[in-house]
């Protein structure tokens, strides 16, 4: 049995912290410390490692299907963090315009110019207890492959 259905998408951003969590940045900090005690030349260069900025919103998709149900996947895609930084740099500091920047090159760009598949991973805080753990972790964009004549 095949089933089709019809899904409408949106994209949607909403206001977090603009600062990371002290006490995860305290973990970082301690856990970056006995890497130093305990290194050894196989182990990746934990000393070199730097906290980057934490983007202050959470980008989302929102869909939903012809019988009304609305699922949220929340975009945890570096890229998208880097776009959201530098349209914000581009902006002015101006950060409603770089969320509507963002939300602009997923649906002018991405979903007008290109094919567009989501790369679905879950977390471990919300793996067994979320009616929808997935997150997308990635996404791949070729440019759409047109159908060629079979010149008969």
């Amino acid at each position: 049995m095949k089933v089709l259905i019809t899904v409408k998408t949106y994209f949607t951003y909403e206001k977090t912290e603009n600062t990371w969590d002290p006490k995860k940045l305290r973990a970082l900090e301690s856990e970056k410390q006995q890497g130093i005690l305990f290194e050894n030349d196989e182990e990746d260069d934990i000393e070199n490692f730097e906290v980057v900025d934490k983007v202050p919103y959470k980008f989302k998709f929102k869909f939903e299907d012809d019988s009304g149900k609305v699922s949220h996947m929340m975009i945890e895609d570096w890229e998208t963090g880097m776009l959201y930084w530098n349209s914000f740099a581009r902006r002015g500091g101006d950060e409603v315009k770089a969320c509507e920047d963002v939300k602009k090159k997923y649906f002018e760009d991405f979903a007008k110019t290109k094919d567009y598949y989501f790369f679905l991973g879950t977390t471990k805080q919300h793996h067994y207890v979320a009616p929808n753990p997935f997150v997308i972790i990635g996404n791949f964009r070729p440019k759409p492959m047109e159908q060629l004549e079979l010149g008969f």
